[in-house]
């Protein structure tokens, strides 16, 4: 062979000994039947032979490029586990996911966002509620890109195929109605309203619980960034106190650990005086001490359920009936633009003595 010509895929077929047809399975990783053996040999082939795939023709004659965009708020936390998660069932189903941070909603990296997107014609879009404009996402939708949203509660329904939505409003109702069997009747609720629709969702739940106990008070204490812990339990200390321990949720695991770590300072002791409840279930929850009561949360659920409504819409129906996504664990209905995801509140010694 020519040291110049290209390597095609009847070199390959005539080099491994199969059908070109297999041989096309095999490298565009169709869900047919095949044996392990044949596409060892396949692969083995093609590396000897230093076959390079013209990916660009390729997605140009499938007028598909098996990318998926993902828009995160920040790569920190929850967002970045997510991302992890929706890149780990995204491969598996043979699609490449291409992750972008809003960038603290710098308009200019937003640009910079939409026209790489545009530019790679990525076969669908998937988006946090905060990561990015309405304006902007509506640019791609017009273009044609869908769009499954997850944390979008207050977006138009003509802007998604869905929104697949962490309950955090229940997740909060939980956490409010754990700390009262625990015997709290004072409720505390950290707060971050630069978090916008995030923070209303868990107030939403907060204030929800609070309105079903009669003889409980609570007060919603909003956090500044720029003022440190000890101003917050400066606030908290002034707060009418019934009898018990004070029930504090917090807005997540790092605002909860850092309130808690300031009161054990102080002198206070967790959990006979205060009960402290997070949100997120992150690892700093396990091996705080004491170790902190949390909301969790199902990342293989949430993200299964939004490629799921993705792949579907693009035509993977079959694919679908196979893999991690066939059947996802959780009494979840997917019916309906959209679909919520419930938490599950885990207790440990932070709230329980």
């Amino acid at each position: 062979m020519s040291k110049n010509r290209q390597v095609t895929i009847v070199d390959i077929a005539e080099a491994a000994g199969v059908s070109i047809a297999t041989v096309s399975n095999v490298l565009n990783r169709r869900n047919v039947p095949m044996s392990e053996e044949t596409i060892r040999k396949v692969e083995k082939a093609a590396e000897e032979l230093g076959y390079r795939r013209n990916v660009m023709a390729a997605n140009l004659s499938r007028r598909r490029s098996y990318e998926l965009g993902l828009l995160v708020p920040s790569f920190g936390g929850y967002y970045g586990r997510f991302a992890e998660e929706m890149q780990r069932v995204a491969h598996e189903y043979g699609y490449h996911l291409s992750v972008f941070s809003a960038g603290g909603f710098n308009p200019d990296i937003e640009k910079r966002h939409l026209d790489l997107l545009l530019q790679r014609r990525v076969d669908g879009l998937v988006s946090h509620g905060l990561a990015m404009s309405k304006e902007a996402t509506r640019t791609l939708v017009g273009d044609g890109t869908p769009l499954v949203l997850f944390n979008g509660w207050d977006w138009p329904e003509d802007l998604a195929l869905a929104a697949v939505n962490l309950d955090f409003a229940g997740g909060a109702e939980q956490a409010v109605a754990h700390l009262y069997e625990q015997g709290c009747r004072t409720m505390l609720y950290l707060s971050r309203p630069g978090s916008h629709a995030i923070d209303q969702q868990r107030r939403i739940g907060f204030e929800r619980a609070l309105s079903r106990l009669s003889d409980a008070t609570s007060a919603i204490i909003n956090i500044d960034g720029s003022r440190g812990m000890e101003p917050l339990l400066e606030e908290a200390l002034t707060v009418p106190r019934q009898d018990g321990a004070v029930g504090v949720v917090g807005f997540d695991d790092l605002v909860s650990v850092g309130f808690m770590s300031l009161l054990l300072e102080k002198g206070y002791h967790v959990p006979r005086d205060w009960k402290v409840v997070g949100i997120n279930n992150e690892p700093i929850a396990r091996y705080s001490y004491p170790s902190l009561t949390s909301v969790d949360i199902p990342y293989h659920l949430q993200a299964g359920i939004v490629l799921r409504r993705m792949l579907h819409h693009l035509g993977e129906t079959e694919r679908l009936k196979q893999g991690s996504l066939a059947e996802l664990p959780g009494d979840v209905s997917e019916e309906g633009h959209e679909v919520k995801i419930p938490l599950h509140l885990i207790p440990r010694l932070s709230s329980e003595i």
